[in-house]
């Protein structure tokens, strides 16, 4: 593979195109300093506490402990919250987001990561589709309401010695129960789902926007891996139906099937690279 070819071809893609669909996986978040949760190893270096308790990444992101032990529930999530909360986005959002600025149908996002960092980097709230839901809303652990809330204003304490949340815990508003993030965990048959179901209306209003509009399409995924497949699945799935081109920046999994183009890199150099490229022309 030569990549100083295939960035070449991702410029051509990214400045002939009409919009721009950004899929993002959690290896986004890697050049911004956020844990890579890869694997049990990647996870408990993370969190050394929940090493100690055997625990892997889809045992503990469960709403069981919610009612279980909400005070180690609230201590995993509270955690990511502040390290969302305190973390940069990487330079790569910006130089995504400027490029946008200059499609006639501008860019959607759609990503299976609840960080929120694309929203703290710029990017329009209406024009995101988070497909695994949002840790900045909170729900009832019940549920006793269909309700959704912004959590921007709530804060949680985390003593991170004995891996415990700090009372006092989020409660639901309406019946006083203990809340949870909007995330659709594992094994989760509690999630409301209302806040992205409706932005998957937005998102399919907008690709068939630009399917009857014949707009031509980049698709640019990072950071998506196989573990779990929701956003390699969406980046497919687009290709094909739309005709789109297709730039999959990934340091591991960047394999492509034909006619996609493959960037061997994080998602910050990809795209620095990509950019450096566009502004030499």
């Amino acid at each position: 593979m030569n990549i100083d070819e295939n960035i070449k071809k991702a410029a051509a893609a990214v400045k002939n195109a009409d919009a721009i669909l950004i899929t993002a996986g959690a290896g986004i978040g890697v050049d911004s300093g956020l844990p890579d949760f890869r694997g049990n190893s990647g996870f408990w270096k993370a969190y050394p506490p929940i090493a100690k308790l055997g625990k892997s990444f889809s045992e503990m992101a469960n709403p069981v402990w919610f009612n279980q032990n909400p005070q180690i529930a609230w201590a995993f999530y509270g955690h990511r919250l502040n390290l969302y909360r305190e973390t940069v986005p990487h330079k790569g959002f910006e130089i995504m987001l400027n490029w946008a600025k200059n499609k006639t149908y501008g860019s959607y996002v759609f990503t299976s990561n609840v960080d929120g960092h694309f929203q703290k980097e710029g990017f329009d709230n209406q024009l995101i589709y988070e497909v695994h839901g949002s840790i900045h809303h909170f729900q009832c652990i019940t549920p006793c309401t269909n309700d959704v809330w912004d959590a921007s204003d709530i804060e949680i304490d985390v003593d991170l010695e004995v891996f415990e949340a700090l009372d006092p815990l989020p409660h639901c508003p309406a019946c006083g129960a203990i809340a949870r993030p909007n995330i659709l965990m594992f094994g989760d048959w509690n999630w409301i789902s209302n806040r992205s179901s409706e932005q998957s209306s937005r998102y399919h209003q907008w690709l068939n926007e630009l399917k009857s509009a014949k707009a031509k399409i980049v698709i640019i995924e990072l950071g998506a891996g196989h573990a779990v497949p929701t956003v390699r699945m969406e980046s497919q799935s687009i290709y094909r139906s739309l005709n789109a081109d297709f730039i999959r920046i990934n340091p591991r999994d960047h394999e492509t099937s034909a006619g996609g183009i493959s960037i061997p890199l994080g998602s910050k150099d990809g795209l620095e690279r990509i950019d450096a490229y566009l502004r030499k022309k």
